[in-house]
């Protein structure tokens, strides 16, 4: 569990970027240290991450089309040559299209294959329901064997980016096309499967990912001058979730709020509510995200506020869920009493 790595927002203006530059910045530099890796792409290199490493590069790199079948199929050919392999395309078609052949030939074999989802979430904007990616976390989770990594900013993409390429087994890597805003820095802790308390509470804990988790540390300033004590903590890797924070937070705090920019159904939210329901502690929850159903065309930003993924939207649920702790108190005591 990283707790060195404490995270604010001290400024109203905060630099922003593509999660999917940090990615590109890994790539380039797994391949400058020598690392044997192949860059596959589905005709997206000019907007995915990849447009400078297949310049710089160009041997190490498969422009594969829009075939995402066929490109999972060829980079667990490769991999079982000893490829260390990174595949490109959009999130929704990596986790609908080719999930099948993700399943039967990289999980089942367990082989060294990077799956990135680019677009992910509601970043794909304008592009609309049709390829806004809300269901990718919570499909590619069921996989056995397989990591599913949410990278919060750029600085962490880079980072998530050179960690996959050491796990031996199969990779999901989430990225989003839209400038989201940058909070850690090259310091910040990060390892697979710990996730890290970016802001410290004891009334409640928001567990975030992505882009939520500014929004998260937003919302927790904004109910620190209520009085409340919110810890907010970073959930980059949904599989495998770190269950022993989780666990922690809920005896510490007693009431929990996830926020995630996919579906409701199926991953943070849902993970961390399959973790607490295997302890002996229950916990007032509420998972913030999108409620079954597709997404919209907009800008990114006016997705957020549409779906209700706001900084003012966790401190509703954060208030929700602390209503909902304190009247779980004020029962037991009144049975106390008897």
């Amino acid at each position: 569990m990283a707790e060195m790595g404490l995270v604010d927002i001290h400024h109203s203006v905060v630099e922003t970027e593509a999660t999917n530059r940090g990615y590109e910045r890994g790539l380039i530099d797994l391949a400058e240290r020598g690392v044997d890796i192949i860059v596959m792409d589905a005709d997206l290199a000019g907007s995915s991450g990849t447009g400078e490493f297949r310049k710089r590069f160009p041997d190490r790199f498969l422009d594969i089309g829009l075939c995402e079948q066929d490109m999972m199929g060829t980079a667990a050919g490769l991999a079982l040559a000893g490829k260390c392999i990174f595949i490109t395309t959009h999130g929704m078609l990596a986790a609908g299209k080719a999930w099948d052949i993700i399943r039967s030939t990289i999980c089942y074999g367990a082989l060294n294959v990077n799956i990135c989802g680019a677009d992910a979430g509601l970043s794909a904007g304008a592009a609309g329901g049709s390829r806004q990616s809300l269901e990718d976390v919570a499909v590619m989770r069921t996989l056995p064997g397989m990591t599913v990594i949410v990278p919060t900013d750029a600085v962490e993409a880079k980072k998530a980016t050179l960690a996959a390429a050491r796990i031996p087994g199969p990779v999901y890597v989430r990225f989003a096309a839209a400038r989201v805003p940058i909070i850690t820095t090259d310091l910040t802790p990060f390892t697979v499967g710990q996730a890290g308390v970016y802001r410290q509470g004891d009334d409640a804990t928001i567990l975030a990912c992505g882009v939520m988790v500014y929004e998260a540390l937003k919302a927790a300033r904004k109910l620190e001058d209520e009085g409340l004590g919110v810890r907010v903590v970073n959930c980059h890797t949904i599989k495998p979730l770190d269950r022993a924070i989780v666990n922690r937070a809920a005896v510490e705090t007693g009431a929990l709020v996830t926020a995630e920019e996919g579906s409701t159904i199926g991953g943070l939210g849902g993970a961390v509510a399959e973790a607490l329901a295997q302890t002996v502690r229950p916990t007032p929850i509420r998972i913030v995200g999108i409620e079954d159903r597709f997404g919209e065309s907009g800008k990114h930003e006016q997705l957020l506020q549409h779906f209700g993924l706001t900084a003012r939207d966790i401190a509703a649920a954060v208030r929700e869920v602390l209503s909902r702790k304190h009247g779980r108190q004020d029962d037991v005591e009144s049975v106390a009493r008897g």
